[in-house]
């Protein structure tokens, strides 16, 4: 899509695997189950994957383990880490790879098991060493929520966002999330419930942070001219973009304004569209507060309207604007990284395949994801036709 090119490529199957609780398989075993399920539904045999692009929260190598337990010669691979945002920003490598010639079928895959597995203390050990952030962890912020909360707290003071308006947030994700059988949290969950739940990082509480949960997710794509007579609904890519201005959110020079700002305007500049033509949005919830910064930067209110916005069920099933609708990071599954399911359920979506919480007539989606501590930001603009 360098140049501009607007819908090159197009998203064929797709692939869950292990929601929730992965009930004792590896990592690896999982993103296989997902991958086999996305090739299969995509026309294709693995035999014909001849790109893979994947990244890992604790393995360098991981694309070539992949590679190896699939049984994949690539002739092109990638593993670029941009955090949770990765799968979103890799919507672009593909398109450029395939635009070059050095693959015509890509698999993007993603899985972890931080439930039924944990190594939170190991990997944060890890993490500290790898990648150093000297004005932050010398000082032992209980990250990432701190820094998410430290965002909230600043947006809250200079724009007037309540409480009850980050709340409102999870609630609409629970909403989405009981009409969703996958979804890992579907108990009743009300503004209250978030309000006084466990403080974990003032103002955030408990509810206001996403789940841990095991989870894989993997989906193929290809030229828009092969998708057609491979997939009888290929989902095509319009537009996308990605950005990043800081690791640390101690560098950012507003703690309310992200890179979303440069990733949205590449991806609408890129499809020719404006947020007004945008039917379903699936935005990166791994706290309350994310969404409200990103309904901002990608231009569907003006910055410091964001807590109003999502006022008044604005955001849940029946509402004006349906959001995160498989029930998000908060409440449907969040494997460490999530942008991948914001995919997959903006596919679910545009193909009408999500059944009960299934929007009417969606043809154009957003998918938004977020890496770091609001560190790397990567947009694209998915739809039925071209």
């Amino acid at each position: 899509m360098s140049g501009g090119q607007r819908g090159a490529i197009a998203i064929l199957g797709t692939g869950l695997a292990g929601l929730g609780h992965a009930g004792g398989l590896s990592e690896q075993d999982i993103i296989a189950q997902a991958a086999c399920k996305a090739v299969a539904h995509s026309g294709l045999a693995m035999q014909d994957i001849d790109g893979i692009i994947t990244s890992s929260l604790t393995s360098p190598w991981w694309v070539m383990r992949m590679a190896e337990y699939l049984g994949i010669r690539p002739r092109f691979s990638d593993s670029t880490m941009f955090g949770g945002s990765s799968f979103i920003a890799d919507l672009k490598m593909a398109a450029l790879a395939i635009e070059a010639g050095e693959c015509e079928n890509v698999l993007i895959c993603y899985g972890s098991t931080p439930r039924s597995a944990p190594s939170s203390s190991k990997v944060n050990q890890m993490r500290a060493a790898l990648d150093p952030q000297p004005y932050e962890h010398p000082y032992k912020a209980f990250n990432p929520v701190s820094s998410y909360s430290l965002a909230a707290a600043r947006h809250m003071y200079q724009y007037g966002t309540t409480r009850r308006q980050l709340a409102e947030v999870a609630v609409a994700a629970r909403q989405w999330a009981q009409l969703n059988p996958d979804a890992f949290a579907r108990g009743p969950l009300s503004i209250d419930d978030v309000l006084g739940a466990k403080m974990i990082s003032d103002p955030l509480t408990v509810r206001d942070c996403c789940l841990v949960t095991d989870g894989a997710g993997a989906f193929v794509v290809t030229s828009a001219r092969r998708a057609r007579a491979l997939h009888a609904r290929p989902v095509y890519v319009l537009g996308s973009g990605h950005a990043h201005w800081h690791r640390q959110i101690s560098c950012m020079e507003d703690v309310t304004v992200t890179p979303a700002v440069d990733s949205g305007r590449k991806a609408f500049a890129e499809a020719g569209l404006t947020p007004a033509d945008i039917d379903v949005v699936e935005l990166y919830d791994a706290f309350t507060i994310n969404p409200i910064l990103f309904l901002e930067d990608l231009g569907f209110c003006k910055k410091g309207e964001g807590g109003a916005f999502v006022e008044g069920g604005r955001i849940a099933p029946g509402g004006s604007f349906p959001m995160n609708t498989n029930g998000g990071g908060l409440s449907c599954t969040h494997p460490g990284m999530y942008s991948i399911f914001l995919i997959i359920e903006a596919v679910t979506q545009l193909r009408g395949e999500a059944q009960a919480r299934q929007v009417a007539d969606a043809e154009v989606a957003l998918v938004h994801g977020n890496g770091g501590v609001l560190s790397s930001q990567a947009t694209a603009i998915l739809a039925t036709s071209l």
